[in-house]
């Protein structure tokens, strides 16, 4: 036995070898490394990847083929790790790596790197491939062509498998050697949820309700449908679903015009001024088609071969606005009012009536805001607003809905004198006379605004009325407040701003006022609002600034005239032709 230790010892450290030297039968991707230092062997694979790097390969998915090279997916082997692991498996203690060299030599030993990629490029090749390859399934399908039902069978779908097709292609792009022809990548079939077989039933009850015409009652009244009017209604199986329904464009037409003829809207409680106070109208049920109920009545009558007789079901109808929750907005007086006339074309009378009567009837809760342009909305033409003039800047010009700046002058006046929290007030550029003095108002969709804020406890209702010489705005609500308000000052802050136009049809030196302009001025009012309790629920001063309206001149630029020839001592102008030089008679003003 001793003498056998002694012959393995010296067995071993004959085979040893070097530490700093790979044994030989060590192969990393194929490649024989064995004898050669670690630097070596790091080279060799070095170099014989850089030969095949730039060298695509080609892999087969579906129907198509496509060639990628490691360069363009980032492959790269890690060549020193896998040289250090074959290292690591030839080495040792003397005689222990002796003989895992000697097992080496007889039996070889293989070592695969590990290969990193360019995670981003391998998922472009990936979802090119898959946008190619995969394909989803279609479930069959019942479908109708005239009152024929048939199937349409199931396609099976494909899908690519990533994670399969991920390792195949780092693998094939990381190996030494190139195979020749092409590589599969994993390609699986899917399948869809629903089947032929699937349908054979809802085809078999799609024959039936198409077999005949079907009638439906209701209150000793009755609707006839054809077998062509049935079929419209029929929603066949489709997109994986295997049921029958009444549905769809045609199914909802249907039972819009059968619930018109059946149903009796209902009525909303509303709110009817009279004189300082508020009358209330109450509601009124009404009664509407249940469609999902007559839907799945009407289907069962179709389904059937004997009883093809289907009943239309009535439910109440309950309106918005019930009389109890009008009541318990707690509206019951008229806080404050304000009228203005009507001025301008009768296009302008026109759209201040439109925009009254649309913000009529429009309720503000408690902590609510009213806002201007969201109860009127845009002006269209298509709303019936027309063109008429608009003051932009310090100038007139026509836009469709000019005249609204009124409606909110009125409404701004009308919350004014109802006490509410004004939040939002932008005052015209000019000041126009027919106004209370600094109580004037503008909007402009979208960007200018009229709101006022509900800061009592009760809803508010603001109406809107047309009247023959003008338009009113009322505010109604459950506080009862006192305004007092100061009438106003206007101060002159200037002279109005000069337009001279040169006018070659007028003498040197001559000058026409045209247009005599207005000056520039600001204004202050003062409002104080006080509560039932005769407390002061808020004191304000609205100081405004007007801009000067342009004083228009016509400056002559005419040169004179020559001297006319003398005349013969006798001779006398005909009476009532003489004028002073420079004399111009200005016209008049339509």
């Amino acid at each position: 036995m001793a003498l056998l230790a002694l012959l393995g010892l010296l067995v071993g450290l004959a085979f040893a070898g070097s530490p700093r030297e790979l044994a030989d039968g060590t192969h990393v991707a194929g490649i024989e490394v064995g004898g050669l230092t670690h630097g070596q062997a790091v080279a060799r694979l070095d170099a014989a990847f850089e030969e095949v790097r730039r060298d695509p390969v080609t892999f087969t998915a579906g129907d198509g083929t496509y060639a990628f090279a490691a360069n363009q997916l980032g492959v790269e082997p890690d060549w020193r790790g896998a040289v250090a692991a074959a290292a690591q498996a030839g080495n040792g203690f003397g005689p222990i790596r002796g003989f895992r060299r000697l097992h080496t030599r007889f039996f070889g030993a293989e070592v695969f790197p590990r290969v990193a990629v360019s995670d981003a490029a391998l998922e472009f090749a990936l979802d090119r491939v898959a946008a190619e390859v995969d394909r989803a399934p279609t479930s069959a399908a019942v479908v109708r062509r005239g009152l024929a039902v048939r199937i349409v069978p199931e396609t099976p779908g494909r899908r690519l498998d990533r994670s399969a097709a991920e390792r195949t292609l780092v693998h094939s792009l990381g190996s030494l050697d190139r195979v020749d022809g092409t590589v599969p990548l994993n390609v699986a079939t899917t399948q869809p949820p629903v089947t032929q077989e699937m349908l054979e039933p809802a085809a078999r009850r799609a024959r039936i309700v198409l077999s005949a015409p079907v009638t439906i009652r209701r209150a000793g009244r009755q609707w006839r449908l054809s077998r062509q009017r049935i079929a419209q209604l029929l929603l066949l199986p489709s997109d994986g679903t295997k049921r029958l329904a009444i549905s769809g464009p045609h199914a909802t037409s249907y039972f819009d015009e059968l619930g018109e003829r059946i149903g009796r809207p209902p009525v909303d409680a509303r709110f009817v001024a009279s004189g300082e106070g508020i009358q209330l109208v109450k509601s009124r049920n009404g009664t509407e088609l249940d469609v999902a109920k007559t839907a799945r009545a009407l289907l069962r009558a179709a389904t059937s071969r004997t009883n093809r007789v289907a009943t239309a079901v009535v439910v109440p109808a309950i309106p918005e606005l019930t009389t109890k929750k009008a009541l318990a907005m707690g509206i019951d007086r008229r806080m404050g009012s304000y009228k203005t006339y009507n001025a301008g074309t009768w296009d302008r009378i026109t759209n201040l009536r439109l925009g009254v009567l649309a913000l009529d009837d429009t309720l503000v809760p408690p902590g609510g805001a009213f806002s201007l342009n969201d109860a009127i909305g845009e002006r269209t033409v298509e709303r019936g607003f027309r063109p008429a003039p608009v003051i932009i800047g310090t100038k007139y010009e026509e836009e469709v809905g000019g005249g609204t700046s009124q409606v909110a002058t009125t409404v701004f006046n009308a919350a004014w004198e109802a006490g509410l929290d004004i939040t939002e007030r932008n005052p015209h550029s000019l000041y126009i006379d027919r106004y209370q003095l600094g109580r004037d108002a503008t909007v402009y969709w979208p960007s200018l605004d009229l709101r006022f804020a509900n800061d009592t406890k009760s809803w508010v209702l603001v109406k809107g009325f047309v009247e023959p010489d003008g338009i009113r705005v009322s505010i109604y609500g459950g506080e009862r407040r006192r305004v007092q308000s100061s009438a106003g000052t206007r101060e002159i802050t200037g002279a109005p701003p000069v337009n001279r136009v040169k006018d070659r049809t007028l003498a040197r030196g001559t000058t026409v006022v045209e247009e005599a302009g207005s000056s520039p001025s600001r204004t202050s009012v003062t409002r104080t609002v006080y509560g039932e309790d005769g407390e002061v629920l808020r004191e304000e001063t609205w100081n405004t600034n007007y801009r000067g309206e342009a004083r228009v001149v016509r400056v002559g630029t005419k040169k004179p005239e020559p001297a006319a020839k003398p005349t013969k001592p006798n001779a006398k102008a005909p009476a009532g032709d003489a004028k002073q030089p420079g004399e111009v008679t200005p016209p008049t003003r339509p």
